[in-house]
């Protein structure tokens, strides 16, 4: 039996009443099955996950389906499939998502013929019965740029607010490196430091054309749509970033673009606090200005002043607190 070419890692919980649909999808990847490898991770589901599963498992040549008692969340779900990569290359796929059909079979040539790092795709957003074509945020297509020209300006969406996982595919050389693994725990923004680490360490990567991977929007079980204490680990992974930032070589270059990119989500994030019971929106008031303490004064004023009306008035008051504190 052939080595496979593309591993999939696959985490999700309780996602019964979709994983069919992307599991199904995998089976329409490659003309030889043999050339994928699915690493199934089961995150301590209450459903039928782990046996919808089981089930594809046993149809795929290579396939292993790992159950975790408990959940152990998105980050540390994936780094648990990433030590069972055998491909060449491998990537990411959500339980609630799914790919049009030869998406990883395109991706892997394009890999292979530009022999880079990793490729990055469009994808496509579902809400219902609309669809939207999101792009990544880079100019050009099917060429090999290194990943730090693809950071800047801080002012405009860039590849690194481009973080999802799942948008492409990438080469096991990224994996030997040590840039392919998330930080464990991390319930969300778990994609932040993984994006930011990619772009400022790897070697080459490309914007390409592919089949769509369809990425479902408003799955009541999806950690964009819950306001519980998992969302508190956005501080901890927006701090991640300013310590991969900081410690980078050519770190005066690209802080005003993780200043910005924090400031932003913090807004988002205060506006979004204010449907979590009051105790919770306490601890996240209380994250973000320690983080917004992190950042240089000057530069996060000047960044303040340019965002728009709405982001200004949410972050001013901690803003000015942080000032008194200083």
């Amino acid at each position: 039996m052939r080595t496979p070419l593309v591993t999939v890692i696959l985490p999700a919980k309780d996602a019964g009443a979709y994983i069919g649909t992307t599991l199904e999808t995998l089976t329409r990847q490659f003309d030889d099955p043999a050339a994928l490898q699915l690493v199934a991770i089961d995150d301590g589901s209450r459903d039928d996950t782990g046996a919808i599963m089981r089930r594809y498992a046993e149809r795929m040549p290579h396939a292993t389906v790992i159950a975790n008692p408990r959940p152990q969340g998105l980050a540390t779900a994936r780094n648990q499939g990433l030590a069972h990569v055998e491909g060449e290359a491998f990537t990411f796929l959500d339980g609630d998502d799914w790919m049009q059909p030869q998406r990883l079979a395109v991706l892997a040539r394009r890999l292979q013929d530009l022999d880079c790092d990793l490729v990055r795709t469009d994808h496509v957003t579902v809400t219902g019965s609309r669809r939207v074509l999101v792009r990544a945020p880079f100019a050009w297509r099917e060429t090999v740029a290194p990943p730090r020209d693809a950071i800047l300006p801080e002012d405009e969406p860039t590849m690194v607010d481009y973080p999802f996982a799942w948008a492409g595919l990438l080469h096991r050389r990224v994996l030997d490196q040590g840039l392919a693994d998330f930080t464990p725990g991390l319930f969300t923004a778990e994609d932040r430091p993984w994006i930011w680490r990619l772009h400022l360490h790897a070697r080459s990567f490309a914007v390409v054309d592919a089949p769509a991977l369809l990425y479902r929007r408003g799955v009541s079980t999806s950690l964009t749509q819950v306001r519980d204490r998992r969302q508190l680990d956005f501080v901890t992974a927006m701090g991640e970033v300013l310590d991969i930032v900081e410690a980078d070589a050519e770190a005066e270059r690209f802080l005003p673009k993780a200043v910005w990119t924090v400031l932003a989500l913090s807004s988002r994030h205060l506006v979004r606090a204010r449907r979590m019971t009051p105790s919770l929106r306490s601890e996240m008031r209380s994250g973000i200005r320690d983080l917004l303490g992190r950042l240089p004064r000057d530069e996060s004023s000047a960044v303040l002043r340019r965002l728009d009306g709405p982001r200004r008035r949410v972050l001013a008051s901690l803003l000015r607190t942080v000032g008194r504190a200083a």
